[in-house]
């Protein structure tokens, strides 16, 4: 069910936003197949770069960058497929 845009901003974490770019640039080796341990994704080290790089952010603002860089990273991975 559609729901008609009524103007209001539903987005939040405009910050995260801000630096998703450079952050990206950071963590994005750490979703690689070729870097995998033990076929274990390397996630857990994308949190620590990112908590490292940017203390300010709160661990919600960390899980998303996360989530939303790993959703870009896996896109683009299919679409050079």
């Amino acid at each position: 069910m559609d729901t008609p845009y009524n103007g209001t901003e539903r987005r939040k974490y405009h910050h995260v936003r801000a630096i998703f770019d450079d952050a990206y640039q950071l963590i994005s080796p750490f979703f690689a197949k070729e870097n995998r341990w033990g076929n274990a994704t390397l996630d857990h080290l994308a949190y620590r770069v990112l908590r490292e790089n940017y203390p300010e952010l709160s661990f919600e603002e960390v899980h998303v960058l996360v989530v939303a860089a790993k959703r870009v990273f896996t896109e683009l991975q299919t679409e050079r497929s």
